[in-house]
C-alpha cells in the first residue's frame, strides 16, 4: 500500500501566508464581505432618509380649474364644501358668484376663472367651493374637481414667473416639477381687489 507523504513545511507556508493576507485584509471572507455590503446599503439608507427628513415641504390642496391644475397651501384651507346652493348678491363684482351658508356661517364664493380672465366652463355637479382663511377673512374658492392633497418640496419650486395662464405673478407661490400651480393663498386673502365688504360671522 503506497502513502502520499506529507509535506508539513509547505502547507506551514501556505497557512502562514493566508493568516498575513487576513490580518492585512488583503482576503474578505465571504460572511465578512456579506457583512460589508449590508453595512453599506444600511448606510446608504440613512444617508437617503436624512436628506428626506432635510428637505422642507408644502402640503396642498390639488384642484382643477379650467384647463390647469393649481395647487394651495393646506394651512390656508378651512374645509372643502360642495356647492349645492347658492344666493346671488346684486351690485357685487362678477367674479362674485355668491354666498353660501355654511353651518350658519355666510361665506362669499369668488371665481378666479373670471378674476384671472381664465377660460370660461359652466357650473356643474363636480364643483366644489374651497374654503380658505386668515386671522382676518374667510371666503370661498370655486374649484372645477377637487383632485386630493399632497407634499411638495419647496426647493423644487420654479419661481420668479411674471405671468402663467393669465395669472399674474404676485398671486403664485411657484410652479412644481410636475407643472402644479401653486397660488399664493396667503396674498388672495389680503387683495383689496378681492375682499369684498361683508360680513361673515
Amino acid at each position: 500500500m503506497n502513502r502520499t507523504k506529507v509535506d508539513w513545511d509547505i502547507i506551514k507556508d501556505k497557512i502562514a501566508t493566508l493568516q498575513e493576507a487576513l490580518s492585512q485584509k488583503n482576503v474578505v471572507l465571504p460572511e465578512d464581505k456579506r457583512a460589508i455590503l449590508k453595512a453599506r446599503a444600511q448606510k446608504l439608507a440613512i444617508e437617503k432618509k436624512d436628506e428626506t427628513a432635510w428637505q422642507e415641504f408644502i402640503e396642498v390642496v390639488e384642484f382643477r380649474l379650467a384647463s390647469e391644475t393649481y395647487g394651495i397651501e393646506t394651512s390656508f384651507v378651512r374645509e372643502v364644501y360642495p356647492l349645492t346652493d347658492y344666493t346671488v348678491l346684486p351690485g357685487v363684482p362678477a367674479f362674485v358668484i355668491g354666498i353660501v351658508n355654511v353651518r350658519g356661517q355666510i361665506i362669499s364664493v369668488i371665481d378666479l376663472k373670471k378674476f384671472f380672465h381664465l377660460p370660461e366652463k359652466g357650473i356643474g355637479e363636480l364643483n366644489k367651493v374651497i374654503i380658505i382663511q386668515n386671522e382676518k377673512m374667510v371666503f370661498g374658492i370655486l374649484a372645477d374637481v377637487i383632485l386630493g392633497s399632497h407634499s411638495v418640496p419647496i426647493e423644487t419650486l420654479q419661481t420668479n414667473l411674471p405671468k402663467i395662464s393669465g395669472i399674474s405673478g404676485e398671486y403664485l407661490k411657484g410652479i412644481s416639477s410636475n407643472h402644479l400651480i401653486i397660488l399664493d393663498a396667503g396674498k388672495i386673502l389680503i387683495d383689496e381687489k378681492i375682499i369684498v365688504n361683508q360680513e361673515t360671522e
